[in-house]
């Protein structure tokens, strides 16, 4: 990914982007499939994921996390053609789970991640230590089909958010698994808050966080 212009610019009703929505239950089978598209290679999957069905286990993360989690919440925005996805985890209290959908995700998450769920929830705790004290948004997906990058389609779905914090004035963060993913959140006002490794020591994380612009 490369930095895109900023969310100030995105947020500007003059300035013409593609149309960005609130995530639906429709589009969940679609938002699974673009973030699997985009993230089938990334440095986290690989380490995360057995090989084993790595992909199935895969997109159904991204049903349960990003799709199903984010309509239930209110949390995950996509562009219209769901080329493009952000989902984000609300500040806790703000939008609790339906009892299904929390279900589930108790349910299948260790299932997922297989032979690997100990060292991804020893990671998991790492990284919850280090996220902001305060109420926060947690942006936990990220991607965009390949066939539409560089069209500034991950700023557009990040801004609904990051517009949001500057004016209620809320802090956003996220965990990343790449300097390149933190150079380009920082074109949006992120900063490095913590930097960690995984509880294996296989692989360095950043923790960045976004204080809102101020008024």
């Amino acid at each position: 990914m490369t930095p895109g212009p900023t969310i100030r610019r995105i947020d500007d009703p003059d300035e013409e982007g593609p149309d960005v929505r609130p995530a639906e239950n429709r589009d969940v089978p679609r938002i699974a499939a673009t973030l699997t598209v985009a993230l089938a290679d990334s440095r986290w999957t690989r380490w995360a994921l057995p090989d084993d069905g790595r992909m199935q286990r895969l997109t159904r993360l991204h049903e349960l996390d990003a799709g199903h989690r984010g309509v239930a919440t209110g949390s995950t925005w996509v562009t219209d053609d769901v080329d493009a996805v952000a989902a984000w985890q609300p500040p806790a209290g703000t939008a609790p789970l339906p009892d299904d959908v929390a279900r589930a995700l108790a349910q299948e998450l260790p299932h997922i991640a297989g032979s690997r769920a100990r060292i991804v929830a020893e990671t998991d705790a790492l990284v919850g230590a280090a996220r902001p004290s305060e109420p926060h948004w947690w942006l936990a997906h990220l991607g965009v089909r390949p066939s539409s990058r560089r069209r500034g389609l991950a700023a557009a779905v990040l801004a609904p958010v990051v517009v949001r914090c500057d004016t209620m004035q809320e802090v956003a963060a996220a965990a990343v698994f790449s300097w390149a993913n933190v150079r380009f959140l920082r074109g949006f006002g992120f900063e490095v808050t913590e930097e960690l490794r995984t509880s294996d020591d296989e692989l360095p994380l950043w923790v960045v966080a976004r204080q809102p612009l101020p008024r």
